[in-house]
């Protein structure tokens, strides 16, 4: 590490091709910055690894590991990086601009989103994470600051720093140290258990929570009782906070917040897939334009918990072909005997 070697907002041009504009945003392990491409003209996302976490070889390792994991996911709701390389000790990788702000930003400016609405996003978030399970990672720390909404609505999930290859779980593996962020990681990973899709699908559930209802299902003073509540305690019903929420809404959230990972949905597309049933299903008052189907890519057949129609959804085509089927198998009955009793060996006669 270079002492020397000045402030980026002193020197904007990065790596010769990126001139940086100004800071978006930062966290515990990075500072993000607006830039411009000058190669290709394009506005861009320029992630730079903190100055004082530089000389850190772990922070280092999860920062490449981040450029790499989602460099190799390509989907509409995932944020795509574009380029990665090392600048006067700097560390940093090169990604899409998202115009818009953070989920979390959006939900304290406004409290909490029509269900519709909340709906609609979260089929896209969870699209992105099946994306990303179905390419063998598991995200491990998905919260609305790691979701960046644009302006028409489409989201898209950023920050697998701490992501994990499911080929490198052992799922008898245990740890004394959590990582993620204690409001939204699932009762198995506040256990130091392996994490899994499951877990992402837990969190998953958190964030459509507070979509619905403009808070978190859990609070407590510190980190260690609010991972024991997410371990031992039932959240309250999200129709209690929002009366908007219907029973099938709350029976899906409840479900994708059960404690135990076996009594989820176990992928996140299937998530993606029941909540888009459920959009389909909802009344069409509905003023947010609905995403198109997931595509079923696992071969299991997945069941919505939406209820079956009652005696007011009777199939009367199906009543009808029935009737119809009836009388024409009857009316052969006459013409079989006409046709037995002409013959002198016919046992009825």
């Amino acid at each position: 590490m270079n002492p020397a070697r000045p402030p980026l907002s002193a020197q904007p041009l990065l790596a010769g091709r990126y001139q940086v504009s100004g800071e978006l945003g930062s966290g515990g392990m990075a500072h993000v910055y607006e830039a411009l491409d000058l190669q290709l003209q394009r506005p861009v996302a320029v992630k730079v690894l903190r100055e004082d976490l530089i000389g850190d070889p772990g922070f280092r390792t999860r920062f490449l590991q981040e450029a790499r994991a989602a460099a190799n996911l390509a989907h509409p709701n995932i944020v795509t990086v574009y380029d990665s390389g090392i600048d006067q000790d700097r560390f940093f990788f090169v990604m899409e601009r998202v115009a818009g702000t953070d989920l979390k930003t959006l939900l304290r400016r406004r409290g909490r989103l029509p269900v519709d609405e909340a709906v609609q996003i979260m089929i896209q978030i969870a699209a992105g994470v099946g994306y990303a399970h179905r390419a063998g990672l598991v995200h491990c720390d998905l919260k609305p600051q790691n979701i960046l909404v644009a302006p028409d609505g489409r989201a898209k999930i950023t920050d697998f720093g701490i992501a994990r290859a499911l080929s490198t779980i052992d799922p008898n593996e245990s740890s004394e140290y959590v990582w993620g962020s204690p409001q939204y990681f699932a009762p198995e990973q506040a256990a130091g258990a392996a994490p899994s899709p499951a877990s992402d699908v837990y969190a998953l559930g958190v964030i459509l929570y507070e979509m619905v209802t403009g808070r978190l299902p859990f609070h407590a003073e510190d980190a260690q009782h609010l991972a024991e509540l997410h371990v031992t305690a039932d959240p309250p019903p999200p129709s209690r906070l929002n009366p908007e929420v219907s029973p099938v809404l709350q029976q899906i959230i409840l479900k994708v917040l059960a404690k135990e990972p076996a009594a989820r949905y176990r992928t996140a597309d299937q998530l993606a897939r029941v909540l888009t049933t459920f959009a389909l299903s909802a009344p069409a008052a509905s003023t947010v334009p609905a995403l198109p189907a997931v595509p079923q890519t696992d071969p299991d057949a997945y069941t919505s918990p939406l209820p079956r129609a009652g005696p007011e959804g009777i199939d009367w085509v199906a009543v009808v072909l029935g009737l119809i089927a009836f009388v024409a198998v009857g009316g052969l009955i006459p013409l079989w005997l006409w046709a037995c009793l002409a013959y002198p060996s016919c046992p009825l006669r």
